[in-house]
């Protein structure tokens, strides 16, 4: 039987983050500011946690940055290896692309931009006592319509990957989590694009092979879109998604010893503030993630948005729904809403001025 300690954990990094620029322009997804901490980090306690020691990042978009800030993975209790597709290769492709980096028979394989409360030693529990060949956690979602799903047999065996359908036959959806034998990973093409989805899984069940589902309602989230991030974020600060890091630390807010909080202000909502940040007195931020060195002047109020590193919010602004990019400045009076975006250096000067989309 497979143990955590002789598990290698993949952790699929590669991805560029579009639909969250700019915040990714300078900063790859899963090292985005989280509840205190680089999304990946949150992961990685959950690795450590589960037990699994060694850890392999597939990494290509910014890929000097994980080494920068995990290094060899020491200071966190792991053993952290990089391996750089120099090509986008696709879920399969990156899987591939570490085979030589693996040390133990079973790899539990993650995508990087998942938000996940599922007990990683119940999955691992589950593809060992199938002796499976793949075994994918599978999360039961309210509305399946928006994800392809992946029906089941009473044995839990898998019978088919379905694309999106406005009438899905099960409310089971692939939640980004596999576990493989070694011996699987070895019969991807290498240096190849595969997806794992359309290609390697389909391809194993038309070749009888031992293809298992986990199937739970634990928390899920991908956090590739700004109102996911915020609500994972938030998730996070609350207590309502797990992390190892925030034990003892959940609650309306989550911030930084080092920011600074003025008289009278107002954080609710699983607002994080991030390092060195300023926050000017009568504001109120909710719901909101505010990364690091930002600095919101007196009276503003920003709700459900996301401020990147060094960015300004004048004082008595409204920020609703928006990203504002790295280094941005917001004059005072300001007011943007409707998931406007706001890039990096841009300055708005003071107006008054009611900022949206449509607008």
């Amino acid at each position: 039987m497979a143990q955590p300690s002789t598990t290698d954990a993949v952790i699929l990094v590669g991805g560029r983050g579009t639909r969250l620029r700019p915040l990714t322009v300078n900063t790859p997804k899963p090292m985005l500011p989280t509840a205190g901490f680089p999304f990946l980090s949150h992961l990685l306690a959950r690795i450590k946690e589960a037990g699994m020691e060694h850890v392999i990042l597939s990494t290509s978009f910014k890929a000097e940055v994980f080494e920068e800030y995990f290094g060899n993975g020491e200071e966190f209790g792991l053993e952290i290896e990089y391996v750089v597709e120099e090509e986008a290769l696709g879920t399969g492709g990156g899987i591939r692309n570490v085979y030589d980096h693996l040390r133990y028979d079973t790899a539990m394989v993650f995508n990087g931009d998942v938000l996940s409360g599922a007990n990683l030693g119940e999955i691992l529990e589950t593809h060992t006592s199938h002796d499976a060949d793949v075994t994918l956690h599978l999360v039961r979602v309210p509305d399946p319509r928006a994800f392809g799903s992946v029906p089941t047999d009473s044995d839990g065996n898998v019978l088919a990957f379905l694309e999106k359908t406005e009438d899905p036959p099960t409310d089971q959806i692939n939640a980004g989590c596999y576990v493989f034998k070694k011996e699987i990973i070895e019969q991807i093409p290498a240096d190849s694009v595969v997806s794992v989805e359309r290609t390697t899984f389909p391809k194993l069940l038309a070749n009888s092979a031992k293809v298992v589902g986990h199937v739970d309602t634990a928390y899920w989230r991908d956090m590739g879109r700004p109102d996911d991030f915020v609500q994972g974020s938030s998730d996070l600060v609350r207590g309502i998604a797990y992390s190892p890091l925030l034990k003892g630390k959940t609650g309306e807010s989550f911030v930084d010893e080092s920011a600074g909080v003025a008289g009278g202000v107002i954080l609710v909502g699983g607002t994080a503030v991030g390092r060195g940040a300023e926050i000017g007195a009568g504001s109120r931020v909710d719901d909101s993630v505010i990364f690091d060195g930002v600095t919101i002047e007196p009276g503003a109020v920003v709700k459900n948005s996301i401020i990147a590193a060094g960015a300004t919010i004048g004082a008595n602004a409204r920020i609703t729904d928006c990203v504002i990019g790295e280094g941005a400045s917001i004059g005072a009076r300001c007011e943007l809403m409707g998931g406007m975006r706001v890039w990096p250096g841009v300055v708005i000067p003071d107006s008054g001025v009611r900022f949206s989309p449509d607008a």
